[in-house]
């Protein structure tokens, strides 16, 4: 049997503590990674790009395997665990740095999701999400590595504002998850 080697997709969904920890739930993810994209700045820290004035977006880059989830299912994944319709915010996250993207790596990947929301604009929804070329993917700091496995019990975050996307993707998307 041929390996298949991984692709990549880099989403910025709102926080990157949210994002990492729904794409790490799903089979065929292979590494997930917070950081920051489609800026100006080089080397963006998180205090840089906490100040808006970046224009990098908290962003998650992750590998998976193609051949046990699909690009669409991703997207899927990623259009229904954030709001897309929020202009530069997630709920009482706001600013640019946590606006709606799709930074894609090639032609297959940008129509994949102009596809995908052309589909949703035709179902009534004003999509705010946009589709941008990856230029350069920028690794958070590494506290921000798997936050919310590493603080679920001791930051009320973690409860409040992760939890209940974590179990909407559970709920939802329960044939996609790994098996824990």
């Amino acid at each position: 049997m041929e390996e298949v080697a991984p692709s990549v997709a880099v989403f910025g969904g709102g926080c990157f503590w949210c994002t990492e920890a729904v794409f790490g739930m799903l089979k065929g993810v292979i590494a997930v990674k917070p950081g920051y994209a489609g800026g100006i700045a080089e080397k963006p820290t998180y205090e840089q790009v906490s100040h808006g004035d970046t224009g990098h977006v908290e962003v998650v880059r992750f590998e998976y395997d193609p051949s046990v989830i699909s690009y669409d299912d991703l997207l899927n994944v990623f259009f229904a665990s954030h709001d897309p319709t929020q202009v530069n915010r997630q709920g009482n996250d706001v600013g640019p740095q946590y606006r709606s993207v799709v930074f894609y790596g090639d032609e297959a990947q940008k129509e994949s999701a102009e596809r995908f929301i052309a589909g949703l604009r035709s179902d009534g929804l004003n999509v705010a999400t946009t589709v941008e070329p990856l230029h350069k993917f920028w690794p958070a700091e590494d506290y921000h590595e798997k936050y919310y496995e590493k603080h679920k019990n001791d930051d009320p975050y973690c409860q409040v504002v992760i939890e209940p996307k974590l179990a909407k993707v559970r709920e939802k998307f329960s044939q996609l998850l790994k098996r824990e």
